[in-house]
Order: C-alpha cells, then structure tokens, then sequence
C-alpha cells in the first residue's frame, strides 16, 4: 500500500472568479483523510502551502493577470511534489485552480527524469487547457497547464519544465471544450484527444486501457490530474466553469477503478473545486468519493447517503 501524502494548495490566481482557495479545506472536511485510511494507506498531510516573496514579472501579453503569484506557487509546488515523490510517497495536491498542474506536474517530471523514468500525463478535464501566456485571450493562466507541460513556446517568465512530456505520452479525456486555437496546436503536437465524442463511440474503458497499456510497457509514472469540470455539472455542480454533457457518476468511477487496478498512478491532482458554488458539500464529496474508488474502494463497498 502506497503512503500518500496530502498537499493543499489554495489557489485562486489561474482565473478571476473567487473561490478555488477554499478547495483544500472542502475536501478535508468532505473525509479524504480518513478515507484514505480506512483503505489500508497510510497518509501524511503537509498542510497547504503558501507564497513567499513574489518575483516582479511581466507578460507581453496583456491579458495575462496573476502571473507573480501563479510562479510563486509553480515554484512551491514543484519543490513539494518532487520532495513526496522523493520520498517513497503518492502525493496529491489538493486545489485550487487548474494552473498549480504548471507546478505539480513539474515536481514529478523532476523526479522521474532523475530515476530514469518516463512521466506519462493523464487530463481528466473538460478543457484542453492548452493555450500558453501568449495565446490566452482570457488571461487565465489554468489554461496552460498542458501547453508548458508540452513544451510548447511562449513560457519565457517561467522556469524551464523538465523533460517536457511529447505527445505520445499525453492523454486527454473527457475533453468537451477547446478554443480553435487550441485545436490548430494540438493538431500539430499530435496529442490524443479522447472527447467525448470519443468516448461515446468507443465507451469509456478502451481508449483509457490503451493508454495505461503504453505507461505499462514503458515501465513509467502516471500524473492523473482530475478537474471537476471532468464530471457532468448535474452531479458536481462546485466548478466555475461548467460545461455541459461531461462523465456521469458511474462512468467517473469506472475510471477511477482502472486507475487503481493499473497500479500505475503516481501522483494526483485534485483541481478546480470551488466550495461556494456546491450545494452542501454535495461536489466535495463526490471527489473524495472518486479518490477512495482510484485507492481500492470497490463498487460494493459503497456507503449507503442520506442528505436530509
């Protein structure tokens, strides 16, 4: 059983609308800790992080907003991702907006390229994210993640990503919502866009079975990053941007399941949870729901909720 280790990082400055950085608390109190336990694992929780003196930075872009403050906690996630890994751990980084992926996923390419492994990334999302500090006309920099983690160009303010991941080992899933100029860069970088669409026509197991099967053969690491935005807004409505038609309940277990008999996973993001937007706690829930399934929950095990 892998110690896992918690990572809260509150933050709000990927995008404008207010709320994100009360993320880490919601899913401590939804019971991701104990549910952790209750599964056999043993668990750490590091707190939440916090920024320390910003960097004066600018962007010739200027749409960009929070760029000093998204570095900061780049910079602190990287470090503290890399120190779990490094420690035999599972961490999972408890959000927060999308863009502490720019950090997280940084931390574990770090530490894989000095094992000698190979970083598979797994982007359960809604969106692509895609757009790089130049490309952006929102400004908001959670849709970069996958741009930097790629490699692609226009991340100058930022540091170096290690080993930027090629296309071949990026799956995105679940994908729904993607600017045109996003599309014309993923067509270039010839990233596997399994959309809905996808998923639809071929079900959800085969596409995600052949990409666990390439991390296998390569004997690599697996980040999953799982925005809420993953899950159809009917069942987690705590997310500022919703998009209609996303994963069900079941199918949203179904992955996590595969995850957890892949024994591949090494790293979890846990992204774009905005508590003042749920209704009771009913999102937070559903995501701590989803981290027991992908930690060996069985489907049979399932509590019986009353939410009177």
């Amino acid at each position: 059983m892998p110690n896992v280790v918690l990572i809260g990082a509150p933050i709000d400055s990927g995008q404008r609308r207010p709320g994100c950085l009360m993320g880490p608390a919601a899913l401590r109190v939804a019971g991701i800790a104990q549910a952790i336990r209750d599964l056999g694992h043993g668990l750490e929780d590091w707190g939440d992080l916090a920024l320390g003196d910003l960097a004066a930075v600018a962007c010739e872009n200027p749409a960009v907003h929070s760029l000093a403050e998204t570095l900061g906690w780049t910079e602190a996630l990287a470090d503290k991702t890399d120190d779990a890994l490094s420690a035999g751990s599972l961490p999972i980084i408890l959000g927060g907006d999308h863009s502490l992926a720019l950090g997280s996923v940084a931390g574990a390419a770090a530490h894989a390229a000095r094992q000698g492994r190979t970083l598979f990334l797994l982007w359960l999302d809604a969106h692509s994210d895609f757009h790089t500090p130049m490309t952006t006309t929102s400004g908001n920099l959670h849709g970069t993640p996958v741009a930097y983690i790629a490699g692609r160009s226009g991340f100058d303010a930022f540091p170096p990503f290690p080993a930027p991941i090629p296309a071949e080992r990026i799956c995105l899933y679940g994908i729904r919502s993607v600017d045109p100029a996003e599309h014309a860069a993923l067509l270039r970088h010839d990233i596997a866009i399994n959309d809905m669409r996808v998923l639809d026509e071929r079900g959800i197991v085969a596409p995600l079975r052949e990409f666990l099967e390439t991390v296998r053969a390569a004997g690599g690491m697996l980040h999953v990053s799982l925005d809420v935005d993953f899950l159809d807004p009917s069942i987690a409505p705590a997310v500022g941007t919703t998009v209609p038609g996303g994963t069900t309940f079941r199918e949203a277990h179904l992955v996590m399941e595969l995850l957890h008999e892949s024994g591949l996973v090494t790293s979890l993001d846990l992204v774009e949870l905005n508590p003042f937007l749920d209704e009771r706690g009913r999102t937070a829930r559903l995501m701590v729901d989803l981290v027991a399934s992908l930690m060996g929950r069985k489907v049979f095990d399932r509590p019986t909720r009353g939410y009177a």
